[in-house]
C-alpha cells in the first residue's frame, strides 16, 4: 500500500514556511513519501484561532525577526528579512492553486520560486508589477497570471482552501499532517523525521 502523502500548508509571507519548503520534499522522498502542497493565508487562520502574527507584538517582533534569520542559517537556507513584512499574498496563492489544478506538479515549483524571490531577493509579492515579472521568469504569460489572480473562480478556490485548512485544525504555517498526525512549525522537523523513520511515538 502506497504511504500517504504528507500534507504541507504554507503561506507565501511566512519565513518558517519558506525554510520548511526547502527541506520537506527531500525529507519526504527519503521515506518514500510525496508532498501535497497547500497554499493558505495566515490571516484567515489567525482570525479563526484568535491569534496575531508574532511581529505584530512589540515584545516579540525583534526576537522573531532575529530568529527568522538564525533559523535560516541553521538550515543552510539564504534569507534576508524583507523590508516590507508581512505582506498580503493572495495573488501568488491564487496562481498556485491554478497551477496545482491545471498543470499538475508545477504548483509546488511556483511556490518555491515565489518564496525564494521574497525571502532571498526581497521581491515584493504583493506588488502586482513585481509578481508579473516573477511569473514571466517562471515561464508563465504574465497577463494570463494576472487574469488568474483577478478571476472570481480562483479567489473562491483560495477561500475554500482556507476554510478547509481551518476545518482540519490548521492555525499557523508551516503546518504538516502525516498519517493524521499534526505537526506545526519548521522546528518540528526532528519529530517529523522520527515519525517517518519509525512510526508513531
Amino acid at each position: 500500500m502506497q504511504p500517504r502523502a504528507i500534507q504541507f500548508w504554507f503561506d507565501f509571507s511566512s519565513p518558517y514556511s519558506y525554510i520548511a519548503s526547502e527541506w520537506i520534499e527531500a525529507l519526504a522522498a527519503r521515506h518514500g513519501r510525496t508532498v501535497q502542497w497547500k497554499a493558505i493565508l495566515l490571516g484567515a487562520t489567525f482570525q479563526a484561532a484568535e491569534l496575531k502574527s508574532p511581529v505584530s507584538h512589540p515584545i516579540k517582533r525583534e526576537y522573531s525577526l532575529h530568529d527568522f534569520e538564525r533559523s535560516a542559517r541553521f538550515a543552510g537556507v539564504p534569507l534576508k528579512n524583507p523590508e516590507k513584512f508581512p505582506i498580503p499574498t493572495q495573488n501568488a496563492a491564487r496562481v498556485f492553486w491554478w497551477l496545482n489544478d491545471k498543470r499538475d506538479a508545477t504548483g509546488s515549483h511556483w511556490a518555491r520560486h515565489c518564496l525564494r524571490a521574497y525571502f532571498a531577493r526581497g521581491v515584493d509579492l504583493s506588488d502586482t508589477g513585481q509578481l508579473k515579472v516573477l511569473a514571466a521568469e517562471f515561464g508563465l504569460d504574465p497577463h494570463e497570471a494576472e487574469a488568474v489572480w483577478n478571476d472570481p473562480a480562483w479567489k473562491l478556490r483560495l477561500k475554500s482552501e482556507n476554510e478547509a485548512a481551518i476545518a482540519a485544525g490548521v492555525f499557523g504555517a508551516p503546518f504538516f499532517m502525516i498519517d493524521n498526525e499534526p505537526f506545526w512549525g519548521n522546528d518540528r522537523r526532528p519529530q517529523i523525521e522520527r515519525w517517518l523513520e519509525r512510526g508513531p511515538f
